[in-house]
């Protein structure tokens, strides 16, 4: 059972890269290149489901533990089926509410088997080398222009295997923060070696997705930990690295871009408004924006919007003030928790933590301005699980 639990986890990092291809699953036409034909993608989810339910079992054996974060997280996920049976297409959103109750179940399992020896090596290596190998795909294919209609419709701008460039810097935002924490405070030689390279790779495919949001994202993760290591002088320097990074993003900003996007995002915010202005209790349901959104949309606006363009919009738009309140109680708890684990670490434990924590922070700022799906299904729950497990056990047993 524990080669079980370890060969899970790393199947699960391991597909990460591959979640996005889900949209492929559901009824709206994908507005990337998938990799994967959809009937891969429905076997890929089929495997992770089969794993995620005999995860649950185990869960609910004994010896069972509370998890501090396990009921604003069944909230969250009640919130959203709530939404679902309430909304106007009740099947749109089936295969996301899966993924997160998978998520959940992921997240419960890595605190409860992290202590292991076996699985916390497991866990901390299949994501460094999983971002190793998904960078460096994203920058060979970016540089070989393969395939072609993905380069296209990307103009130029890296993506591998994730659908849309946004996706792949969303991707970095969370794991470039946490292969630098395990590189400067692991004592295995190749543990920092395999972090190192995740970084050189990490970084070279953040800069090629030439994506203003995930650049911002990735400059506020650094700002913050800089910001929480240094206190007093490190909030100027958070500042700068801020600063450093508007500066970037309005230097490059038609880099790889077509202009006629630069303000496509503010209609779909204000149809997101009307959205919910018309549905602010429990929303139109999980991914049915889409569905509402050309009955609101402005003459200018444009044609299809598969979201709001921003985390919180689209969490009030999909599943209204409820969904959010949960959603904001999930985030509340695991901070409080977070916080009293780190006052208790060892400085090693506690520097790494910070690290992870420092890239969910990254994300949430991403969030401001868009929506990556991967983020949301694919990272938040069993990286939350991640920084807690690891302020309280470190990487002692990883290494």
């Amino acid at each position: 059972m524990r080669a079980f639990t370890a060969a899970a986890f790393a199947l699960a990092n391991a597909a990460v890269p591959l979640f996005p291809s889900f949209i492929m699953l559901a009824p709206v036409q994908p507005p990337g290149i998938s990799l994967l034909s959809p009937h891969v993608a429905a076997a890929l989810l089929a495997l992770v489901a089969v794993l995620g339910v005999i995860f649950a079992v185990r869960l609910v054996l004994p010896p069972r533990e509370t998890s501090p974060t396990l009921v604003p997280l069944l909230a969250w996920l009640g919130a959203g089926m709530l939404a679902a049976l309430l909304g106007f297409d009740p099947r749109a959103g089936l295969v996301f509410l899966a993924i997160f109750a998978l998520g959940i179940v992921w997240h419960l399992g890595t605190l409860r088997y992290y202590c292991d020896r076996v699985v916390a090596r497991t866990i901390v290596w299949s994501m460094l080398l999983t971002c190793t190998i998904a960078s460096s795909a994203a920058i060979v294919m970016a540089v070989l222009r393969w395939p072609t209609a993905q380069y296209v419709i990307g103009h130029g701008r890296a993506v591998g295997t994730f659908v849309l460039p946004g996706e792949l810097a969303g991707y970095l935002v969370v794991l470039l923060p946490f292969a630098y924490g395990v590189a400067v405070t692991t004592r295995s030689t190749a543990l920092r070696g395999i972090a190192v390279c995740a970084l050189a790779a990490g970084a070279i495919a953040m800069v090629l997705t030439f994506s203003r949001t995930g650049w911002i994202g990735l400059a506020t993760a650094v700002a913050f930990l800089v910001a929480v290591r240094a206190r007093r002088a490190g909030a100027l320097a958070a500042g700068t690295i801020v600063a450093a990074g508007l500066t970037a993003v309005l230097l490059v900003f038609n880099v790889h871009h077509n202009p006629s996007e630069n303000y496509t995002r503010i209609s779909i915010w204000e149809a997101a408004f009307q959205i919910i202005d018309r549905f602010p209790l429990t929303g139109v349901g999980p991914f049915e924006f889409s569905h509402l959104y050309p009955v609101v949309r402005l003459p200018d606006g444009d044609a299809t919007a598969f979201h709001a363009h921003s985390v919180y919009l689209t969490l009030l738009a999909e599943t209204g003030i409820v969904g959010f309140a949960a959603a904001f109680w999930t985030w509340w708890r695991f901070g409080a928790e977070l916080r009293r684990r780190i006052a208790q670490a060892r400085p090693e434990c506690a520097l790494l933590a910070m690290a992870i924590a420092a890239g969910l922070a990254g994300t949430l700022v991403q969030g401001l301005i868009d929506t990556v799906s991967v983020v949301i299904f694919g990272l938040w729950l069993p990286t939350m699980a991640l920084a807690l497990s690891v302020a309280r056990y470190g990487l002692m047993e990883a290494e």
